[in-house]
């Protein structure tokens, strides 16, 4: 009794947001509620209590098989305890945070790099340092909210946000997806226009929604062209692409070559959680204070950064562990096209199949869990209106049977719904 009167109120102070309106009028397309996983996350998953073939996992490469990932998290928790017990700026960060970020500088190719407890945070924090204006005391202070910021349209929902309030159309401009021409109109017009001589151009390597590589040597041609400052998202190239016996080589090369900042996220091929940024050293030195995502929050634990570090130098070591995923993922993409159910055109190891309309889409959701299989779905409003897609992650653990599987039952839906 005490519990429901004291939520009353609260509920009645909040009918101005719409919250509750909002949820009863919500139906199968769009509710979300994140479903409970029980048991390690893998090639397959458990939900209420029934297995189901994973092809969600942005953890994809079955690392356990390689790497002794929780004895190294077990032996940093131990060495360095489970948290920092503080952010940077009052309590510092641990031995392994320092030893990480030189990790990822030097496999960034950059002077040095900035660890935050995600990604997420990396390029929010990025986009603050790169347009706050502080004033600390005379002669330590920075001015730059007349930064112009110049960012793929299709960039991530962080990016987004970290540029929220800055101005659209002002000190924000999209161009459109992987268009470079567009990308140099805008940047002319902003140079035209602009008092500012302070620009920076946004795009990803990889595409999260298309699994796209971004046409990064000709973006960077513009910036240079223009004397703009680069920011390459690498969230889902990092550790993936570089050696030359793999797509993309070019534009990996180009990555740690020519652009000025690159984030990498470790919850993707290192298969663990948090992200950073690396660029030049007077840059990520200033980034301590002026990104806030660093200085007014916790930083990654411990005992992840100690095993993240040691995974890096593995992955870098093997590289057969990468040669090998990429092949597994490039033949169910063959087999997909060669069945007539067709990727985007792209040789990345995210595959994403357009299915058009939102409602198949979900219907074919719900389809993949009721016979087995965990398929991942991107509607409206993650993508277009009816521009529906699945976007697979092929694990590096799934078995061929697990993917021919998969693919006959993708067919036996396409043919029920007429696509």
């Amino acid at each position: 009794m005490t519990a429901s009167r004291s939520t009353a109120p609260s509920v009645d102070r909040l009918a101005p947001w719409g919250f509750a309106d909002f949820v009863e009028a919500n139906t199968h397309d769009t509710a979300y509620r994140p479903p409970v996983v029980d048991g390690p996350v893998g090639p397959t998953i458990v939900r209420n209590g029934r297995e189901l073939v994973n092809f969600a996992s942005i953890s994809f490469l079955d690392l356990e098989r390689h790497v002794p990932v929780r004895r190294h998290f077990a032996e940093g928790a131990l060495a360095h305890g489970l948290s920092t017990s503080g952010s940077r700026m009052t309590q510092g960060i641990c031995r392994p945070h320092r030893v990480l970020e030189e990790t990822i500088a030097r496999h960034t190719g950059k002077e040095q790099a900035i660890s935050f407890a995600t990604g997420l945070l990396a390029n929010i924090g990025f986009v603050h340092a790169m347009s706050s204006s502080a004033h600390f005391d005379t002669g330590i202070e920075v001015r730059n909210r007349d930064t112009v910021f110049v960012v793929d349209r299709d960039v991530h929902w962080s990016i987004w946000k970290g540029v929220e309030g800055l101005g659209y159309g002002r000190n924000v401009h999209a161009f459109r997806h992987n268009d470079v021409s567009d990308l140099a109109r805008i940047l002319n017009r902003t140079r035209t226009r602009a008092r500012s001589r302070k620009t920076v151009v946004i795009a990803e390597s990889i595409y999260s929604a298309d699994g796209t590589m971004g046409p990064i040597v000709e973006i960077l041609d513009e910036c240079d062209r223009h004397g703009a400052i680069s920011m390459i998202d690498d969230a889902n190239g990092f550790m993936v692409y570089g050696p030359e016996n793999r797509p993309y080589a070019r534009e990996a090369a180009a990555i740690r070559e020519r652009a000025d900042f690159v984030m990498v996220s470790l919850s993707k091929a290192v298969g663990l959680e948090g992200g950073a940024i690396a660029g030049p050293a007077v840059a990520i030195d200033a980034f301590e204070l002026l990104s806030g995502t660093s200085m007014f929050t916790a930083a990654i634990q411990p005992p992840t950064a100690y095993a993240a570090e040691r995974t890096i130098d593995v992955l870098a070591a093997k590289p057969e562990i990468v040669d090998d995923y990429l092949a597994h993922a490039a033949r169910l993409r063959r087999q997909m096209n060669e069945a007539g159910t067709p990727t985007t055109p792209t040789e990345s190891y995210m595959l994403s199949v357009p299915i058009g309309n939102d409602a198949a889409a979900l219907q074919m959701r719900e389809w993949f869990v009721e016979d087995g299989y965990l398929v991942p779905v991107f509607s409206y409003p993650a993508v277009a209106r009816n521009q529906a897609l699945l976007r697979l992650f092929p694990h590096a653990g799934h078995t061929e049977e697990q993917m021919d599987g998969f693919l006959r039952t993708l067919l036996t839906y396409r043919r029920r719904l007429g696509l």
